[in-house]
């Protein structure tokens, strides 16, 4: 039997949410008693100049929406964003000083611009004097640099590099004269080769390629002044894996961790440029390790378990890092950088009511492809009311975090299953790749999989399951109730994508860019290929209840697609609702994430009492 759902203000589901949190740090290594904190301490997610030696965060940002992406520069001058509209993802670059200030528009002679993911177009050095931005317009992407004088002032803004196709992830090096990006000129789909530059030449001083079908990432310099060696990754050999590479001399070290299963896909310089702090992910699980330069070797660390981001080495060697899990909220944490203990929380979390943990599965999809997943029991006795959850991206993982929304389902007596389909990062690169070209496909084959492991286990109760899922999760929520409409009792989908080929006429350059990658080729060359993808395809077949909640201001993906797909499904007589929400791709507020949470509880319990039909 259900439970009455609690949405009186006092429900521990509610201060899950409205917990203060640091949602992540970064560290101005140029500067190391200055840093970037994002936090909700306000109830909405803002930026706040973080003192590293005190420990105090002042606030720098108030804007009503919030804000989550941002840098600080390497020299600790300033803090970075992109100053949009409501949440649109489009505008321009602004900055504010880490002292406290106006605003300063850092291109007020160009057009509005879209930076989906902010740290894979915009770097500054360690030295304080460069700024580089990759800008994509209607013509490609463009790879610009800004100086900046003594004071971090800016002078002047040039282009250095042009291209019709993807370009991703700038890098300089700490003294500023050589920069690195990623090129998909020389590869297929949306993976990339590096190009280095002499940044006062502007020429090419050095190329890295590992062949069309595999991708490669710059990471980071350096951050020793004068030392040209660059930290990078490659999936070459199925799985990613780092690489040390000097562009001037084109001397290329491979690491040697080919006896570490699963992915290593980033990993972070000691300050003194001696070690490397290395992540491991196996089946969605963290492992810190540390790699020595001088005697090549690889030492594990003894750290606490959970779910770690955003790390860094300070300058007595030590590690920052956030850390959380499906049961505490995200904190910063000190561990030891010899051994990985734990030393200290540097910045807590507030106190949140307890809640269920997650424990992670494996089951078989339809193809015997094996699909890890984490698993949350309610109280009492199965088979439960279902929630099966897929994640945004799609190349991400879900690890073992802490997220509010699953305890409110917990809360509520829900067992709750969120997978990592086909697609997801750290899995290896047949895993993530496969599904290139024939979205929604084989991630809705792992959804029923999931779906079948969860009746025959006997948790989920088989008529009483429901889908739910956030930005691409959002998508395939849709797509799964059209092409498999019988297996669910209903769905939830949050900031998705109903019709690829409106998405692509109503999309930003960038996302323009991302698509033609993704399906191979234009919406013109490859009509049928994102008519198959698309759930509105298949809106005749729909036969459960659908909730959309959607933001009006969303650039990833645009408002139209949603409206015409709820015209479709009300034309036909199906039972959907829309929830328009005055946010871009996403709520970075406690007050709307509460809301939006209460609006989907609400529709399961109508769905599940038979009220919608």
């Amino acid at each position: 039997m259900l439970k009455e759902p609690r949405l009186d203000k006092d429900a521990p589901w509610k201060k899950r949410f409205s917990a203060p949190v640091v949602l992540y740090t970064q560290l101005a290594k140029g500067a190391p008693s200055h840093g970037l904190a994002v936090g909700n301490q306000t109830g909405t997610m803002q930026m706040y100049a973080w003192d590293v030696l005190t420990g105090k965060l002042r606030q720098l940002t108030t804007r009503p929406e919030g804000v989550l992406f941002g840098e600080i520069s390497q020299d600790g001058r300033h803090i970075y964003y992109m100053g949009d509209q409501k949440g649109n993802e489009k505008g321009h670059v602004v900055r504010i000083p880490f002292e406290g200030g106006p605003l300063e528009d850092i291109t007020p002679d160009l057009p509005p611009y879209t930076l989906t993911g902010f740290k894979f177009y915009f770097t500054t050095n360690e030295a304080g004097n460069l700024i580089g931005l990759i800008l994509p317009d209607s013509e490609g992407f463009h790879f610009n640099l800004i100086e900046l004088g003594g004071e971090g002032e800016l002078k002047a803004r040039r282009t250095l590099y042009n291209s019709q196709k993807m370009l991703n992830f700038p890098r300089l090096s700490a003294d500023g004269k050589i920069a690195v990006v990623g090129t998909a000129e020389r590869c297929n789909r949306e993976f990339t080769s590096l190009t280095a530059f002499d940044v006062e030449s502007g020429k090419v001083i050095g190329e890295l390629w590992d062949g069309a079908e595999n991708d490669m990432m710059p990471i980071a310099f350096s951050p020793v002044q004068g030392d040209n060696h660059l930290l990078a990754r490659t999936d070459r050999t199925g799985f990613k894996r780092l690489l040390i590479w000097n562009p001037k001399t084109g001397e290329r070290e491979d690491l040697a961790l080919e006896n570490l299963e699963g992915d290593l896909p980033t990993g972070e310089w000691s300050l003194d440029g001696e070690r490397i702090l290395l992540i491991h992910y196996q089946k969605a699980v963290q492992q810190f390790y540390t790699y020595y330069l001088k005697t090549k070797t690889l030492k594990k660390l003894n750290h606490p378990s959970g779910t770690f981001g955003r790390y860094y080495f300070m300058p007595n060697g030590d590690i920052y890092s956030q850390c959380q899990d499906s049961t505490h909220p995200t904190r910063l944490v000190e561990l030891d950088g010899e051994t990985g203990n734990l030393n200290r929380t540097v910045l807590a979390a507030g106190e949140v009511p307890k809640g269920h943990p997650w424990k992670s599965i494996t089951y078989a999809s339809s193809d015997g492809q094996e699909i890890q997943a984490w698993l949350g029991l309610p109280d009492g006795k199965g088979p439960f009311p279902t929630i099966l959850e897929t994640h945004g991206g799609p190349a991400v993982v879900m690890p073992n975090i802490f997220y509010p929304w699953s305890q409110a389902w917990l809360d509520h007596g829900f067992a709750y299953l969120m997978i990592n389909q086909r697609g997801s990062a750290t899995f290896g690169k047949a895993f993530q790749e496969k599904i290139m070209e024939d979205f929604g496909h084989w991630e809705v084959e792992d959804m029923v999989g999931a779906r079948d492991w969860l009746v025959q286990k006997g948790i989920a109760k088989p008529d009483q399951i429901l889908l739910t899922g956030q930005s691409y999760g959002g998508y395939l929520t849709l797509q799964a109730l059209g092409t498999k409409p019988e297996l669910w009792a209903g769905g939830m989908g949050i900031g998705g994508v109903s019709d690829w080929a409106v998405m692509y006429e109503d999309t930003t350059d960038e996302g323009r860019g991302t698509l033609k990658a993704w399906f191979g080729g234009s919406l013109e060359e490859k009509p049928e290929t994102y008519a198959r993808s698309s759930p509105v395809t298949y809106v005749e077949k729909v036969r459960a209840p659908v909730l959309i909640l959607h933001g009006r201001h969303d650039a990833r993906c645009p408002e139209r697609q949603i409206v015409e797909y709820e015209a479709k499904l009300k034309a036909l007589g199906k039972p959907v609702e829309v929830d328009w929400i005055d946010v871009g791709h996403g709520a970075f507020s406690d007050e709307e994430q509460i809301r939006g949470q209460e609006v989907m509880l609400k529709f399961a319990y109508r769905v599940l009492n038979k009220e919608i039909k």
